[in-house]
């Protein structure tokens, strides 16, 4: 099966060649590979202007247009697939990109062509669910901000709230799907209270977990810690505003490690700015990387990673491993 692979600054094209031939066998293609032009920040704006508005949003990659032309299946990550490469690829049959996402492809395309579209689901979910609760530690224990402080000459010990211990609160879970179940599994270790609003979950899935179901309301007013890990759908976009924030403990602490889309950003602006809640920490943003000028950076009492929660070793050789396994289905 002629398969061609794109590798880029997240996940190099090396790691699929390795896992297909783990996979699949030595014998298994040709297998052709090529890389992604741009450097690491230009590839992750494209992506995320992608996520946004499709792949006809950003240029062809005319590195990959010209690599296709004899290709049966496709395998990349944050690359662009829009008509003009499927149109290069006149015996293309799969595009099996290693993400669960698929907003870096046309999918109507496609779709119109007979080719499948697969993604691979869960290949950071660890990743994801281990910056979350390092996420709350750095927020609740003000990590950050001692550490800052203590580079700049100082040694402070007063910070916007008291410290806020993991295993005596309660954590409120909204979505969960693998991120979600990965870190109530991790969080057990801790011994929190664990509420969960996902209304496509079954009970017997959160005993598993030891956590209880709960209506979002009840999730957002009953939580220490409330962390967001939801998948953006159309029913769900921007459904996390004022409302239910403000449903939140002056001593809670929210997360985004899920997607910016799910959040009215100004909403909680507003409510930290306010002091109604202790702190947030976020690790998407409407905007990336934020501008020079964002008020987020002036905030006290919030910790800001640049969406990078899945980005790990493991997590890259992991997804090259699921989509060599799904070729290896085709």
């Amino acid at each position: 099966m002629r398969t061609v692979v794109v590798g880029d600054h997240f996940i190099p094209a090396e790691y699929y060649v390795t896992a297909l031939r783990e996979v699949c066998g030595p014998e298994f293609g040709p297998v052709t590979t090529v890389e992604w032009a741009g450097d690491k920040k230009a590839q992750h704006t494209d992506q995320q202007r992608m996520e946004w508005d499709g792949p006809e949003s950003v240029p062809a990659p005319r590195e990959i247009i010209d690599a296709v032309a004899e290709a049966e299946v496709l395998a990349l990550h944050f690359a662009p697939v829009p008509k003009a490469v499927l149109d290069a690829a006149p015996a293309l049959k799969a595009v099996v990109v290693a993400r669960a996402g698929l907003e870096n492809v046309d999918r109507a395309a496609a779709e119109e062509r007979g080719i499948e579209v697969f993604g691979v689901a869960g290949r950071n979910a660890s990743a994801v669910a281990e910056l979350a609760i390092g996420l709350m530690l750095s927020e609740a224990r003000d990590i950050a901000r001692a550490d800052a402080s203590i580079k700049a000459g100082g040694w402070r010990k007063e910070f916007p709230s008291p410290g806020q211990e993991i295993g005596s609160a309660t954590v409120g879970l909204v979505g969960f799907g693998h991120v979600g179940r990965q870190l109530a599994g991790k969080l057990r270790g801790f011994g929190p209270r664990l509420l969960v609003h996902d209304p496509f979950v079954y009970d017997e899935e959160l005993a598993e977990f030891g956590a209880e179901r709960a209506e979002l309301r009840d999730v957002f007013a009953a939580s220490d810690f409330l962390s967001l890990q939801a998948r953006v759908t159309p029913e769900n976009e921007r459904f996390i505003g004022a409302e239910l924030l403000g449903l939140m403990k002056p001593t809670a602490y929210f997360l985004n490690v899920g997607r910016s889309r799910l959040l009215d950003y100004d909403a909680l602006y507003r409510v930290l700015a306010e002091g109604r809640i202790a702190g947030a920490a976020l690790d998407v943003y409407d905007e990336e990387p934020l501008p020079a000028d964002s008020p987020w950076r002036t905030l006290d009492n919030v910790t800001l990673t640049p969406h990078y929660a899945g980005d790990t070793l493991d997590t890259n050789r992991t997804s090259a491993r699921l989509v060599a396994e799904r070729i290896a289905s085709l």
